[in-house]
């Protein structure tokens, strides 16, 4: 990852430059987990949230809820897209702002309604489609014309990250979940995306027509599940991976699937597997960034390390601003066929 990491913080400087007329599509949707969560989590009656210090150290509003030090890779996205703002997040966000986008991602919730529930509340994907249907009514609203509202949003992109609690805080706590007793590793990927599928489907239904789809990174790589189920020497835990990776086909074939059926829609999927893999034989440096608690978030008010450019995590699952901007420029203008399929977000974007 970091052998081309200058090529990619110049050529984030380059695309900053142009984009920085009007916006290349009027709006911006985000859906997902904490990967996204830009204060969603905030109020909510949860464990899952990065309202304090040391999150927010290096970004421009300081504390706000992303579970990083500074911009998720959907915020450093949205500004290669153009916007001038950050996507305001469902929780706060008021009628002036939405016709831009909202950020409906929230911490530890999942494909699957009760991942993440032994950490208190969350948005799952479910109900993050129901406050988008919400969004909806208020723009209609708003435009007083819902034939323009429903041509307005099919020119949006929306981007979806979201799976890895349905892993991490779900199948792999089998004390609390039955998920690994009642399916082997096969069929939960099959049941995930199945269940991913018709809640993309409904996105459709509700006016999305460019999708760009993330995949799931590497779990057993973080230091969160390796510091839990250690890796018998091999830089990662790699029977979880092997699990991911099983999702990960399964979904890049759903959106090959979707384009097919929805001839007049356009899914993207985007690998971050092949987007943060190590790079010959270097692992993913893997120490995390903050001092990290049993839940492995940083401790509250915890000094960082201080050359935060040089890490990958800041905490036990996050990245740091430094691999989102990794994650997102590869997004946008891919550097391997690998990275998206079977386009990039920047394409997707002119479509």
């Amino acid at each position: 990852m970091f052998g081309e990491l200058n090529l990619l913080l110049i050529g984030f400087m380059h695309i900053q430059i142009l984009v920085a007329a009007a916006p290349q599509i009027p709006c911006y949707f985000i859906f997902g987990d904490s990967m996204v969560d830009s204060g969603n989590n905030n109020n909510l009656n949860t464990a899952a949230k990065a309202n304090y210090r040391p999150y927010g150290i290096d970004f421009p509003q300081g504390v706000t809820g992303r579970f990083t030090n500074g911009r998720t890779a959907a915020d450093i996205i949205g500004q290669y897209l153009g916007f001038s703002n950050f996507i305001p997040p469902f929780a706060t966000a008021t009628d002036q702002e939405i016709s831009t986008g909202v950020n409906y991602g929230s911490g530890s919730a999942g494909i699957r309604e009760e991942t993440g529930s032994h950490l208190g509340d969350r948005i799952s994907f479910d109900r993050q489609l129901l406050n988008h249907k919400t969004t909806i009514s208020r723009l209609s609203t708003l435009q007083n014309n819902i034939t323009f509202t429903n041509e307005y949003l099919h020119k949006c992109i929306y981007l979806s990250n979201i799976g890895s609690n349905d892993y991490i805080n779900n199948y792999l706590i089998p004390k609390i979940y039955t998920t690994s007793l009642m399916y082997n590793d096969e069929q939960y990927a099959a049941i995930l995306v199945q269940q991913y599928s018709q809640q993309l489907k409904t996105l459709y239904d509700l006016g999305a027509r460019k999708m760009a789809v993330f995949g799931l990174g590497q779990i057993g790589c973080t230091p969160a599940e390796i510091a839990r189920f250690g890796t018998n020497g091999k830089p990662c835990v790699e029977w979880i991976d092997d699990m991911v990776k099983l999702f990960n086909d399964k979904l890049k074939t759903l959106v090959e699937d979707l384009n097919q059926y929805y001839s007049d829609a356009r899914f993207t999927f985007i690998n971050i597997r092949s987007i943060s893999a190590p790079q010959g034989d270097l692992p993913i440096p893997s120490v995390p960034c903050c001092p990290i608690g049993q839940d492995a978030q940083c401790v509250v008010n915890s000094s960082p390390c201080l050359i935060r450019a040089l890490s990958v995590f800041y905490d036990g699952f996050h990245p740091t601003e430094t691999a989102n901007i990794v994650i997102a420029t590869r997004s946008y203008i891919s550097l391997s066929p690998k990275d998206a399929s079977p386009y990039d977000i920047s394409h997707l974007a002119r479509l």
